[in-house]
C-alpha cells in the first residue's frame, strides 16, 4: 500500500470516530421542535448598522464564526447569520484574508450562548451570501428566521435557490443524527473512549 491509501484509509476511520466524539460532547440543550426559544437577550454594541472592523483584528473560527479581537481584552465571537457550515474553515479563511475591508452587521439580540449575532460584509458583499453559493453552506433563514435583518436574510435565501442542491448533508441533520448515533451508543453501552 502506498502513503496516500493508507493517509485515506486512516482520514476514512478517524473522521466518525471524530463526528460521534463531537456529537457526545455535552452542550448546552437546545430547544427541542416544538418547545419555546429561550427569550433572546439584547446586543449591547452598536447594532443594526455596519460597522467597519479592521480585517486583520479577525479569526475565523470555522465557516459560519469568527472572532473579532477589538482590544487585547476585548474579543467578540460573532456566529455568522444566515448560514450553516460544514467546518468550511478554508474558505473563511480565504476570503477574510483577502478582504481589503470587512464590516459587520449585528442583529438587536445575541444567542443563547451570549455569541454577536450578525452578517458580515467583504469588500461591500455578504459574505454569507458567497459561501451559500459557492455551495459550501447550507443557508439557516427558513430555520431561524430574519434575526431582525429581512434585506440580508433575503439575500441569503435567493443565493441559496440559484445554487441548487448542497453536495452534502446539511450540518444541522449531520449534528441530529451523530446525536441520535451517540444516544443508542450510550444505551448499548458502545459509548467512545474519551
Amino acid at each position: 500500500m502506498n502513503r496516500t491509501t493508507v493517509a485515506l484509509i486512516l482520514v476514512a476511520a478517524l473522521v466518525p470516530a471524530v463526528a460521534l466524539a463531537q456529537a457526545a460532547a455535552p452542550r448546552p440543550a437546545a430547544p427541542r421542535s416544538g418547545e419555546p426559544r429561550p427569550e433572546p437577550k439584547p446586543q449591547s454594541r452598536p447594532h443594526s448598522m455596519r460597522v467597519p472592523v479592521d480585517p486583520t483584528r479577525i479569526q475565523v473560527d470555522d465557516g459560519d464564526t469568527v472572532v473579532v479581537r477589538w482590544t487585547k481584552d476585548d474579543l467578540e465571537t460573532v456566529r455568522i447569520l444566515g448560514i450553516d457550515t460544514p467546518e468550511a474553515r478554508a474558505f473563511g479563511r480565504g476570503a477574510f484574508a483577502t478582504a481589503t475591508q470587512v464590516e459587520l452587521l449585528r442583529s438587536r439580540t445575541v444567542d443563547q450562548y451570549g455569541r454577536t449575532l450578525g452578517y458580515l460584509f467583504l469588500n461591500g458583499r455578504n459574505y454569507s451570501v458567497l459561501v451559500v453559493q459557492a455551495r459550501l453552506a447550507a443557508e439557516s433563514v427558513t430555520f431561524y428566521g430574519d434575526n431582525g435583518l429581512p434585506r440580508e436574510a433575503a439575500e441569503v435565501l435567493a443565493a441559496a435557490k440559484s445554487a441548487g442542491p448542497l453536495p452534502f448533508e446539511p450540518p444541522h441533520a449531520f449534528r441530529g443524527r451523530m446525536r441520535e448515533v451517540s444516544k443508542w451508543m450510550q444505551e448499548k453501552g458502545l459509548e467512545a473512549e474519551q
